[in-house]
């Protein structure tokens, strides 16, 4: 099993970073792009036999407690067999 972690700034979070990315995509002609928000991606190799609701709890512990910053960080995963 391997599961798919995305971590992301709150939206009320300001992302400098983001709008870094935002001006430099305008400045070479992406006027389309209306605003970038930047985070980090983790791939976790899980270990084989979990249940999925065995996978599923221990992910969001580790998202939860290492992988993110409650305070200012949200995330998102998705688990594939």
């Amino acid at each position: 099993m391997k599961a798919h972690v995305y971590v992301t700034l709150k939206t009320s979070v300001l992302d400098p970073q983001g709008q870094t990315i935002q001006n430099a995509l305008r400045k070479i002609g992406f006027s389309a792009v209306s605003a970038v928000r930047q985070g980090k991606y983790f791939a976790l190799s899980l270990a084989d036999g979990l249940t999925a609701e065995t996978a599923k709890a221990e992910v969001e512990r580790i998202a939860s407690e290492v992988l993110t910053n409650p305070v200012i960080e949200d995330f998102t995963y998705r688990i594939e067999e």
